[in-house]
């Protein structure tokens, strides 16, 4: 039996070689298989060169890369060996491959592109590396400067098609040697490390096992239970986030196919059309975007026809939620009489389904057309889905699941079943306990909003090299405060309402710390208070509550006409002023990522005051702010 995640692929590769693994684009945009025995011959192969290297067991590799066919290869040469990874993408900033490679103390490092190696180059001297493993270099390749600059930091570089060339040639004489080495894993060995980013700015990082792995995909059947061998999955999201590094090994498991592609509307509708995937994991920011992009296609229908979607739409909307209630599908956080929703439930169901059937045939199969033709389900986590967007595509019968989980938790806390969908509510996999507590620690009452704790095999191991942060989260009984505030029914599923720590994740999966944002726009003089908003969202917003003595100051001086002090924020000439404010100093230039700058504002008149929005610390309370401006913080968003 298994313990580690490469020992797991050996078996399945054992089981079927000659399985496709991999489906790979060339420069063409035309797909090539890789099968599972190809696949691990070059597993092997790496690992046998990276040993060589000097590679040891407890070591760190830092792999800084985007999806490709080579991550996965690289990502279990390392495993393999009993090393671990620390990913980042190509788009990460160079102090943050600085500091991720220095704190691992990494004498490996795997780079994308030729970009990549210049810029570590230039600060190579503040970190232990030895040795930088070039995966790209035929796009741009490196030049001879390049290489007398990484030999002046003794470093050496190695292109990674050259290694591997080589690896399988002296696999030849070393096979048993690799062999042996995988089967020395253990289930408490370290998998990966995913660095995040904390409340400072500076990255955590994230220590995960691979029993946490492990654990999580030997649970996939109770999200769906029916996952065919061969079937085949696009993947689009970044590998090295949580919840797409896990899907990664959830192919491996069921002896499945991975084709990468981008989250670009055309990229994705090209290669949808010739993989005919069964499966994509996305954020919900994708299946937002497809839905726009319907309403969007239907401007240019005829009359008729959008009457047409309009009316099938409404009526798969109308069966779906008799068909929730007939399957005591909605959530129970009171008492519900199963018989009585079975009995409503009978004639609209009756009624409409045929209905529904018939919107498919005639209009809805020409959407679900361009996901392929063989879709089976969506995936989707990194935020919560919009409830009407899941209840658009429930209305066409196309199947999205939602799930939740954290880094922390190496995603995966919960999820809901792709045949008994509950209303806005998730399972918990078995063996992870759940709970929702009050400020002292005590358990709720169901149905009462809460804290969300949950303890669990995969929960990390800890912050790296960070034992105040891990204890900070992680109480002495193992349980982890995930930050974010839930209900739980009677049955023990659970909605999140809400996040009790400031984290804000996009619809698009991106991680952001507001209070580094926040303080920057403090320091401008026409600003007062800051407040960055957007969870679950695809952008970020600011509520402002501007300085009026400055503000009016800067009126006077540009000799601009105003009534009185109290209506400031209404004048067009200040919202330009704080809109200018903002762009400046939310932006690239000043060490901010563009997913991190502030799309849209909206002005405040009032100061915070101690009591209401301001705790007696003078903290910001930011659950009141999101109640008490609950309307301007939707138009930002509208």
């Amino acid at each position: 039996m298994y313990r580690t995640l490469v020992q797991m692929f050996k078996e399945r590769v054992e089981a079927n070689p000659l399985f496709t693994v991999q489906l790979v684009k060339d420069d063409r945009a035309v797909f090539h298989p890789v099968t599972y025995i190809q696949l691990y011959e070059k597993v092997k192969a790496a690992a046998v060169m990276l040993s060589a290297m000097g590679l040891k067991r407890g070591d760190v590799v830092t792999l800084i890369s985007d999806n490709r066919a080579e991550w996965m290869n690289l990502d279990l040469a390392i495993l393999a060996l009993g090393a671990s990874d620390a990913p980042r993408g190509r788009d990460a900033m160079d102090y943050e491959i600085e500091y991720i490679s220095s704190v691992t103390e990494s004498r490996f490092v795997v780079l994308e592109n030729t970009e990549l190696v210049r810029r570590f180059l230039s600060y190579a001297e503040k970190t232990v590396c030895e040795n930088i493993i070039l995966i790209d270099n035929i796009k741009a390749p490196l030049r001879e400067e390049d290489y007398i600059k990484a030999e002046e930091k003794k470093i050496k570089i190695t292109l990674f098609s050259n290694m591997l060339e080589e690896g399988l040639d002296v696999l030849k004489n070393k096979n048993e040697q690799i062999e042996h080495e995988i089967l020395l894993g253990s289930e408490d060995d370290v998998a990966t490390i995913i660095f995040t980013s904390g409340t400072t700015g500076m990255p955590k990082g994230v220590v995960i096992t691979h029993e946490a792995i492990l654990y999580q995909l030997e649970r996939i059947k109770e999200i769906k239970d029916d996952i065919a061998p061969q079937s085949r999955w696009l993947a689009v999201l970044p590998v090295w986030h949580s919840f797409e590094r896990l899907i990664q090994y959830v192919i491996l498991y069921y002896s499945d196919i991975i084709a990468y592609s981008k989250p670009i509307g055309k990229i994705i509708l090209t290669d949808m059309a010739h993989v005919k995937p069964q499966y994509i994991c996305s954020v919900p920011r994708i299946w937002e975007t497809v839905k726009a992009g319907v309403y969007q296609s239907l401007k240019n229908k005829k009359k008729i026809e959008k009457k047409l979607f309009a009316f099938f739409l409404k009526c798969g909307e109308i069966r779906m939620a008799f068909k929730e209630r007939f399957d005591s599908c909605i959530p129970d956080y009171k008492k519900r009489s199963r018989i009585l929703d079975k009995l409503v439930s009978i004639i609209p169901l009756i009624i409409f389904t045929p209905l529904q059937k018939i919107g498919k045939k005639l209009v809805f199969s020409q959407i679900t057309s361009k996901l392929g033709g063989a879709f089976i389900a969506g995936i989707s986590g990194g935020g919560s889905m919009n409830r009407d967007v899941q209840n658009f595509f429930k209305a066409m019968d196309v199947k999205v699941i939602d799930g939740y989980g954290l880094t922390e938790t190496s995603p995966l806390v919960a999820a809901q079943h792709e045949k008994k969908t509950k209303r806005g509510v998730l399972t918990a996999l078995s063996g992870t306990e759940v709970k929702v507590v009050n400020e002292d620690g005590k358990e709720v009452e169901r149905g009462e909003k809460g804290l969300l704790l949950v303890r669990g095999p995969q929960v990390m191991k800890g912050y790296y090299k960070r034992e105040d942060l891990t204890k900070a989260v992680i109480d002495k009984d193992g349980w982890f405060n995930t930050g974010d505030l839930a209900r739980m029914t009677r049955s023990g599923d659970f909605a999140i309402v809400g996040r009790a720590k400031d984290t804000i994740v996009l619809s698009g999966g991106e991680n952001i710390e507001p209070v580094p944002i926040e303080s920057a726009l403090n320091q401008s003089e026409y600003i007062e208070t800051a407040v960055v908003v957007g969870q679950d969202k695809k952008y970020l917003a600011s509520l402002i509550v501007i300085d009026q003595k400055n503000v009016e100051r800067y009126l006077k001086d540009n000799h601009i006409p105003y009534v009185n002090r109290e209506n400031l924020s209404d004048m067009e000439e200040v919202k330009a002023l704080i809109n200018s404010e903002v762009f400046n100093i939310v932006s690239t230039k000043n060490g901010f990522k563009s997913f991190e700058q502030i799309k849209r504002t909206a002005l405040l008149s009032k100061s915070f005051v101690v009591g209401d929005e301001l705790s007696a610390k003078q903290e910001l309370k930011r659950f009141v702010v999101a109640d008490k401006y609950r309307e301007e913080i939707e138009k930002l968003f509208s």
